[in-house]
């Protein structure tokens, strides 16, 4: 299983590790803990040197009723950094977590190698035919709503049945478009409770049936700290343990904050014998 990014394919049969650098200020874990660009490189100079194969930048927080910014502000918060990393670590393999077409374009265009969008192209009709242009691997995850409704929008048949079919759909329309390269993120956290987080997950192995690479982002998410009645800075030993069913039940990707832990976790599993 392999994708194309900038022309180097990537072997997704061993799972890679994403690591993310939120620029945003209101971001549910790492909101405004860096303050300019110089910041954020050294961020990504930290995951790329403890192992993360992608770098994931966005700069529209995506948590729970977080506040809308214009696609101008978008803009301005991530494209001098996408330039900024292009320039200091020219082999990264950037993704760019955005649901707007122009951001996308304008950030491939600077050198990213990868779209990430929560809304699978439901919030820019523009998203998938700019995808299919820029012929770039293409993250859909599974939302409904947007991230300032999303949280009253989980009401399910069958919650695995009802995903499964939506990404049924959005793999048809993106193929017949000319998208190459589809990774699905089942979306935990995003229009689903704690209940039904714990379920997707128990039941993850089924998407393997859509024969596409997996991603999972289970990363300091409120699944773990609202259990454990406990806040997302406390969240990093759940987090291990959830990635690491992520893996066994066939996550290809991690998308994570701290990114040593993930690809210790990737390479001991690693070691078991088939």
């Amino acid at each position: 299983m392999y994708i194309n990014c900038k022309g180097q394919l990537i072997d997704l049969s061993v799972p890679k590790v994403m690591g993310i650098l939120n620029l945003t200020p209101d971001s549910f874990y790492d909101g405004g803990r860096r303050k300019n660009n110089e910041e954020h490189l050294r961020q990504a100079e930290k995951m790329l040197t403890e192992g993360a194969d992608f770098i994931d930048v966005g700069s529209y927080s995506s948590r729970p009723g977080a506040k809308d910014i214009s696609e101008e502000e978008e803009l301005h918060r991530i494209l001098p950094v996408v330039e900024d990393l292009v320039e200091k670590f020219p082999e990264i393999i950037l993704s760019i977590d955005t649901f707007r077409s122009e951001v996308a374009r304008q950030c491939v265009e600077a050198g990213a190698a990868m779209i990430n969008d929560i809304s699978a192209g439901n919030l820019d009709e523009k998203m998938m035919k700019t995808v299919s242009q820029l012929q770039v691997p293409y993250i859909m995850m599974h939302m409904r709503g947007n991230p300032q409704n999303m949280k009253n929008l989980n009401n399910y048949g069958d919650l695995v049945q009802d995903i499964l079919f939506y990404f049924s759909e959005k793999v048809d329309h993106a193929r017949e478009i000319g998208i190459n390269d589809l990774i699905i993120d089942p979306g935990f956290g995003f229009s689903k409770n704690i209940e039904q987080n714990f379920e997707l997950l128990s039941k993850l192995e089924l998407f393997q049936n859509l024969e596409l690479p997996i991603l999972s982002g289970l990363s300091r998410k409120s699944l773990i700290y609202k259990t454990f009645k406990t806040s997302p800075d406390e969240a990093l030993n759940g987090t291990t343990v959830l990635n690491t069913i992520a893996l066994l039940k066939g996550s290809n990707i991690l998308r994570v904050h701290d990114v040593k832990e993930a690809v210790e976790c990737v390479k001991l599993l690693h070691l078991l014998p088939n």
